[in-house]
């Protein structure tokens, strides 16, 4: 197998952070480009009658922020390095618009962390990464926290 494109999703996490500098690393080592993705969800309000989806400010913020936090990480992850780096922002359910990047991205492996929420947030949205290792179609790395 032949790696040309490894895809990132990124939380920001330290967990997240950990596999960013995995795959960079192994970008650099395999000559292949590197893509950084975050995900976040559709801004809105819990009510408890139902969800109220946020004003378009709202979600140009929220998109705007990423961006820039993205931005510092790519400067992280190519210090010292020669690679080529993108980075993308997608709004939706995080382990849906992995598997959808990996797929119409051509990417050859994922590299991900092993768990970047905790607590009621995991139990309530359950694992990504659980659901990209059981429905990728290409091989993930699966870096766990600490590393």
């Amino acid at each position: 197998m032949q790696v040309k494109h490894i895809l990132v999703p990124v939380d920001f996490s330290d967990t997240a952070q950990a596999a960013l500098l995995w795959a960079a690393e192994l970008a650099e080592r395999y000559g292949a480009r590197l893509e950084m993705l975050h995900v976040y969800p559709v801004p809105g309000y819990v009510l408890p009658d139902g969800f109220v989806l946020a004003s378009p400010e709202v979600h140009r913020d929220v998109d705007a922020r990423a961006r820039a936090r993205l931005a510092q990480w790519l400067e992280i992850a190519n210090r010292n390095r020669a690679i080529d780096i993108t980075c993308a922002v997608s709004c939706g359910q995080p382990a849906a618009e992995i598997l959808r990047r990996a797929d119409d991205g051509n990417a050859d492996l994922i590299v991900m962390g092993a768990h970047g929420l905790s607590g009621l947030a995991l139990f309530l949205m359950g694992s990504n990464t659980d659901r990209v290792v059981r429905h990728a179609k290409v091989p993930v790395v699966v870096v766990p926290r600490g590393v």
